[in-house]
Order: structure tokens, then sequence, then C-alpha cells
């Protein structure tokens, strides 16, 4: 492992994916234990994407973290799909951990519902009864976290929850990733946690691996913290640990 320091922000690279979603595993794990010692349960949010394949498998299949204790939500939801198109993010998270641990509870953003401002609302509702406590997440092609995207990424948005447009490096990443077939089939708009909702999080764990993410991994840690990169906010959180592969960090100096 090689490890620098950002601002706040720590990142720590590997040489492997493999490497990198165990060890974020790893330390994901003994803060859920760690914490779990001073409170009853958590809260966490967790992403949906390729990108957190290894890391979420090591925690689903980890029977040492009492998940029955944890609250899980979700970041980002497609509009307009179908309630069981495999490509909807609750149903992906569903395959990936929230149907294999026994979570105390998952809330999901309802990919078919009709008024997206109502279930914004609604979702901001359930957030807002606690504090987050965890955030598991990755970053997109073009530096957006959950779906906020550089066109609408607000570091002092209003809203908890919004409805927001996808940017087409957005959308080509899903064809990148091979969730989807062609662009055109990639929806175009998305419910998203906000870049405040995902920033108050007590503890961020950012897993990007690839060589898709480097100009993005280099964005965000050596650009202007601002709205360009909605990435480079997390070096301004206390508590944040960003994760790298040999492909995603082959454009740094470490």
């Amino acid at each position: 492992m090689k490890t620098m320091k950002k601002d706040l922000l720590t990142v720590n690279a590997y040489d492997t994916r493999k490497e990198m979603g165990d060890a974020a595993a790893k330390d994901i794990k003994a803060a859920i234990l760690s914490l779990l010692e001073q409170k009853k349960e958590l809260r966490m949010i967790f992403a949906a994407a390729p990108s957190q394949n290894e890391v979420l498998a090591a925690l689903a299949y980890d029977k040492e973290i009492p998940w029955e204790r944890v609250n899980a939500f979700h970041m980002d939801e497609y509009i307009g799909l179908s309630a069981d198109a495999p490509q909807g993010f609750g149903n992906f998270l569903r395959e990936h951990i929230f149907g294999i641990a026994p979570f105390k509870s998952v809330s999901y953003i309802d990919v078919s519902a009709k008024d997206a401002e109502a279930e914004c609302r609604r979702y901001a509702s359930l957030l807002a009864e606690a504090p987050i406590d965890i955030v598991v997440m990755g970053i997109g092609e073009n530096g957006h976290i959950a779906f906020n995207d550089p066109p609408v990424a607000d570091f002092n948005d209003p809203f908890a929850v919004k409805p927001v447009a996808l940017d087409e490096v957005c959308r080509n990443q899903q064809v990148n990733d091979g969730c989807f077939a062609k662009l055109d089939d990639v929806p175009k708009t998305a419910i998203t946690l906000t870049v405040p909702t995902l920033f108050h999080g007590g503890k961020l764990f950012c897993i990007v691996p690839a060589p898709t993410k480097a100009n993005a991994v280099k964005e965000t840690l050596t650009g202007a913290i601002d709205e360009h990169c909605p990435a480079s906010i997390l070096r301004r959180h206390a508590d944040a640990v960003l994760y790298l592969d040999g492909d995603s960090s082959s454009l740094l100096e470490l």
C-alpha cells in the first residue's frame, strides 16, 4: 500500500482491486464495530456501481458484523426504469449486499415513483430522522459523487434529495461499466442524495478502482475544491478515506 494525505483526505493506493476492496471492507468493519460500542444501531448509505463489487462482497458475507443493528440507505436511483430492472440501484444493492446481510432495515428509493419530487421529500424525511454514521461511496468518471454531476452539483444545496438530469459523461459511464448496452438505453434523469447529505456523514469511505477513473481521481486530489469536480469536497471532510487500485492511481505521484 502507498498512502498520502491531501488536505484532510487520506488516500490509500493498492496494487489490485481485490487488495483495495478487502482493505476498505476491513476499515469499514472496524468503524462499524467501534461505533456500535457507543450506540445501539447505525445508519449507513451505500453506493451502487460495479466499482463497489469487491468491497460489497467482502462486507456482505462477513458474519462478524452485526448487520441487525444497521439501517441502510442507498444514494441514488434512476427515474423511469421498471421496478425489476437489474440496472436499478436498489436492485443492484439487494443482489450484492441488502439481500444477503441481515440488516435491521433497508430504505429504498422507489424507482417507479410517478412523482419524483414527492419521492425526494419522502426519502429526505427518512434520512433526516437521525444522523448518518457511515457512507460507502465511489467517484464517477466526471468526478461526480452519487448523481451530483458537475452541472447540477451544489456544495451548499438546500435540498437533501433532489431529481437531476444526468450529463452525457455520466450516462456513457453506465455503458462503459456494462450496465446498459448503448447510450440511448440509459435514463436521462435520476434521484440523488445531494452533496451536503453525503458530506455530512460521520465517516466517508470512498472506493475507486479502474483506469477509467484515473483522470477523475487526479482532478479530485489536485484540482480546485469546487463543483467542477464534485468529489473534490472529500478533501474538506475530517474523516474520509479514498481507496484506489493501481489503475485509478496511475496518474498520481505516490
